[in-house]
């Protein structure tokens, strides 16, 4: 038989055994004790992604600025805290009339407004941009800094709108069929236009104006309905005007302005750190895009003329018709006389009041009394 263990013998191991056991289970439980008591994860930040409706498709001022910026730029300075998905205003089913108020309901949130569209129903907020106002760049940055707090305040107070940004677009010139050795020549043509301003400037001229979409431009051209047109001087190009017309006018009409607003609920309801952000860049996003039409206007009027210049692979060969000294006192006649007083006629003498507090001191053009 197998020799017993001695009692004290086995007591030890027992012991042992035991104080092992306690030293595992206290262990646990510190663990668990410590597990219980530890703050619980925080869940990962939920990414904020905004809704944006630019500006028109295709034009750089939404190809090369405006999306790049929602869909890249933002993220990176936000350091992916914030996204924004865009979408071009005339690809989103969205009447450029009925923006602002789209905007002003917060159906949409964020939105891009051209003010010529909003002209028929608000025709006070198209005043920077009258036919015939600014010949020149310098000359409509001017107009705008006049009456930029004005447009501010109204479309906030108004309209429950934040501007958050005012964007141009290329200068919209004269592109005719036809021989033109200066605007006098325009007397007796049918000529598209695109607003109630640039059809009183263009009967200034003795001009018949034609009121056709930008869509409808090379048709009412190859049909002989129009025999000149109005548009912007690469968009122009990129229809196809240069090879329809002979002779391109370089004084700019208009120029087309364009408000990036939000609705102001939606702006208020945003996180401080991405307002501030937002206050700090949309700025520099508004500066390239001027800079971006500027460029635009001058590659515009290269590549309809075939000037070295152009970087497009279809330079026309128009006649560049400028500016001459008896059109330049012409157009100032006409927009004092003609375009600025029926303007007021159909915005009323409020609209004088505000034109005499803006543009017309900034400018030296005191609006006449109403009609």
């Amino acid at each position: 038989m197998p020799q017993s263990t001695p009692l004290s013998t086995r007591t030890h191991l027992m012991l042992r055994l035991l104080r092992r056991s306690a030293t595992l289970l206290a262990g646990v439980l510190l663990l668990s004790t410590g597990l219980a008591q530890a703050p619980p994860t925080p869940p990962p930040q939920k990414l904020q992604k905004l809704r944006i409706v630019g500006g028109l498709a295709d034009l750089n001022q939404y190809t090369r600025n405006e999306a790049p910026f929602w869909t890249q730029t933002l993220a990176r300075l936000s350091a992916g805290k914030y996204d924004a998905d865009i979408v071009p205003f005339d690809r989103a089913g969205v009447p450029g009339a009925d923006m602002l108020r789209l905007i002003q309901l917060g159906v949409v949130p964020f939105g891009t407004a051209l003010l010529s569209s909003l002209s028929a129903r608000y025709p006070q907020y198209n005043a920077p941009d009258l036919a015939g106002l600014n010949p020149d760049v310098a000359s409509v940055k001017q107009s705008v800094a006049a009456f930029r707090p004005y447009l501010e305040n109204e479309l906030r107070t108004r309209h429950r709108v934040e501007v958050l940004a005012l964007y141009i677009y290329p200068a919209q010139v004269i592109f005719c069929r036809r021989a033109l050795g200066s605007m006098a020549d325009l007397a007796g043509r049918r000529i598209r236009v695109s607003s109630a301003t640039q059809s009183d400037f263009v009967s200034a001229w003795g001009g018949v104006p034609v009121l056709t979409g930008f869509g409808q431009i090379m048709a009412n051209m190859a049909s002989n309905n129009t025999e000149c047109a109005i548009s912007g001087t690469l968009s122009g190009y990129k229809l196809g005007l240069h090879e329809v017309s002979t002779h391109l006018h370089t004084l700019p009409v208009t120029w087309g302005l364009a408000i990036f607003g939000a609705n102001l609920a939606a702006w208020d309801g945003l996180p401080p750190d991405l307002k501030a952000l937002l206050r700090r860049e949309l700025p520099k996003l508004e500066a390239a895009i001027w800079t971006e039409s500027e460029r635009e206007t001058a590659e515009g009027l290269a590549c309809s003329t075939g000037a070295q210049a152009c970087a497009g692979a279809r330079a026309g060969h128009m006649v560049t018709v400028p500016l001459s000294a008896s059109d330049e006192r012409r157009r100032q006649e006409i927009f004092s006389a003609t375009v600025l007083p029926r303007w007021i006629a159909r915005c009323g003498v409020r609209c004088a009041d505000v034109w005499n507090q803006t543009i017309g001191p900034a400018r030296h053009i005191p609006a006449p009394g109403v009609p």
